[in-house]
């Protein structure tokens, strides 16, 4: 957690949110777009809430029911995008 950008939480040691903030829509989606290119190539699939100036990553392992590696690995690549 501690080799995080910040603003990430630990949610009932479960999952990591990150809710992040832009000046307009478009510049939301734009990231939504670029992190949903990292997750695809991940092959790690976070939840993604898309609003008017703001997108919330939720991200856990589902096949273990709470947080792996590389949860950490996609909240940092997700960082980068910005």
């Amino acid at each position: 957690m501690g080799e995080l950008g910040g603003g990430w939480r630990t949610i009932e040691g479960h999952h990591l949110e990150k809710e992040y903030t832009f000046p307009n829509f478009v510049d939301a989606l734009a990231f939504t777009n670029r992190v949903g290119a990292i997750a695809e190539e991940q092959g790690h699939h976070p939840d993604i809430m898309l609003g008017w100036g703001k997108v919330r990553l939720t991200i856990w392992t589902h096949s273990i029911n709470g947080l792996s590696e590389s949860d950490f690995i996609l909240g940092a690549k997700a960082d980068s995008a910005l």
